[in-house]
């Protein structure tokens, strides 16, 4: 028996850590791509800096490389339904356009399709499987390297953990390479939209590209500034947080049965009914295939809501004035997104700083496909 569960945990190993290297790969062919087109672009731009160096009139140059000027977000004119419900998210009266759910969460429907491979492990085999792949959270703490591992599912068995240390480290392991696997994609995305942004001709591609986001992130009248505010990463101590508080480390029924992480509501779309809610209440707990569409969502959320506009203006001067978000101020500005208000971003705060997530904040996922290869 021994030497069957050392061959099957061997393979679950090699599948778990293949998946997290193929979101790395398309990740790394994405920045080449990105920074092969910005490559081209600053050869031009010196070209020219050095050609009209030699006339007597001076040239001024203001238009600099990845310049993110910082401006009140336009969203005034975007009328947003309070859910991710399945409805059409309508404009004001005078608008002509509108934004449906499709738009904003297009590709996390791609999600409804479970991968094959899916499967649930147990707690026993997560940890044995982080213990052979040596992913520990002080490690993470020390180099700021997370491996690729990607789970799909939580562990039945998450709740049953008594030592509430052990469980909170165990959940803080699943959740983080997703998280931040999410907004990898998002700071790829921003990349681009950099790059694109600095050309004077941009493709058919592009365009198409440029005119995608635009829906994805719920921006009207193609307003650039709105999309640049909107496009941005969630800080991971703050995701962390937010999905300790919504499913008690990982032990709630919405958790468990639905891979909710963020207790994001739903009226209209596929969800779990509340056991506390009011007899009159039609509102559910939106419920997903795999964790990883949680994840996406609650950034599209929190990306797009006109309830967090707040925080996505506070974060655009974070990342002028800083270049790095942080939590313990962004935090505040969440205060619409529980009934509890002031309090709930309170708690947020303790469990940030008890629990130190923002060592988590300059984590990345392991850059290297050779490490990976040592690993598998």
């Amino acid at each position: 028996m021994k030497q069957k569960y050392q061959f099957d945990l061997s393979k679950v190993k090699k599948i778990l850590l293949n998946k997290g290297y193929k979101v790395y790969k398309n990740q790394k062919k994405s920045i080449h791509r990105d920074f092969k087109s910005f490559y081209y672009t600053s050869f031009v731009g010196i070209f020219l800096i050095l050609s009209f160096s030699l006339m007597p009139k001076a040239v001024v140059f203001t238009n600099y490389i990845f310049s993110d000027p910082v401006t009140v977000e336009n969203t005034s004119k975007l009328n947003f339904d309070k859910t991710l419900s399945g409805k059409e998210l309508e404009l004001k009266p005078e608008e002509k356009k509108k934004i449906t759910f499709k738009d904003l969460f297009y590709d996390i429907l791609d999600f409804d399709v479970v991968p094959s491979d899916t499967v649930r492990l147990s707690a026993a085999t997560l940890e044995q499987l982080f213990k052979d792949t040596k992913y520990s959270l002080k490690d993470v703490r020390k180099n700021k390297i997370v491996k690729p591992v990607s789970i799909d599912l939580l562990p039945n068995e998450i709740k049953s953990i008594e030592s509430t240390k052990k469980r909170k480290e165990l959940f803080i392991q699943i959740v983080l390479p997703l998280i931040l696997e999410e907004n990898n994609r998002i700071r790829l995305d921003r990349k681009r939209l950099f790059v694109i942004l600095n050309k004077n001709n941009n493709t058919k591609s592009e365009k198409n590209w440029l005119k995608k986001k635009f829906k994805q992130y719920g921006v009207v009248n193609r307003d650039l500034t709105t999309l640049k505010i909107r496009m941005d990463t969630i800080p991971v101590s703050l995701a962390i947080a937010q999905a300790a508080k919504e499913t008690g480390w990982g032990t709630s029924r919405f958790a468990l049965e639905g891979n909710a992480l963020f207790g994001q509501w739903t009226w209209n779309g596929e969800g779990i009914k509340p056991a506390s809610a009011d007899s009159g209440s039609t509102h559910k707990i939106m419920k997903f295939k795999v964790l990883r569409a949680s994840v996406r969502a609650y950034q599209r959320n929190l990306n797009t809501h006109s309830s967090y506009k707040k925080f996505r203006e506070t974060r655009a001067i974070q990342r002028d004035n800083n270049g790095k978000l942080n939590s313990l101020e962004l935090v505040t500005y969440l205060d619409k997104y529980a009934e509890t208000g002031i309090e709930y971003t309170t708690v947020l705060k303790k469990i940030i700083k008890q629990n130190s997530l923002t060592d988590f904040d300059d984590a990345e996922l392991l850059p290297s496909s050779e490490k990976l290869k040592k690993i598998i």
